[in-house]
């Protein structure tokens, strides 16, 4: 249900702009939800083009001072598992790909 709760949000946001034909969505690799099923969500609660950008992550160990992508070791829903890539610290703090973002929306 977590899943319809984030896709409700982002429905809710896009209909604040009127009538909808479409949205792009902007999903993290390290976001609550794998890109493929937050595009299946959306579909299945409207009737819009729904497409997804994937939006790698960047993470800052603070064990070893690597910036750059994280080793993924599993993605689960609503949990990601994943180290640095350069020294094996598990989760070092994300930069950037950790969020489901609406990022446009066509009228």
């Amino acid at each position: 249900m977590h899943e319809q709760t984030i896709a409700q949000s982002i429905i809710s946001e896009a209909k604040s702009h009127g009538e909808i034909k479409g949205i792009i969505v902007e999903v993290g690799d390290l976001g609550h939800l794998p890109a493929e099923e937050m595009q299946g969500v959306l579909e299945k609660m409207t009737n819009w083009t729904v497409k997804i950008e994937k939006k790698k992550a960047k993470v800052l160990c603070e064990k070893c001072g690597f910036e750059g992508e994280p080793k993924i070791l599993q993605q689960l829903h609503d949990q990601n598992i994943f180290e640095c890539s350069s020294c094996g610290a598990m989760f070092p703090k994300i930069l950037e790909g950790g969020d489901i973002i609406l990022k446009s929306i066509e009228i």
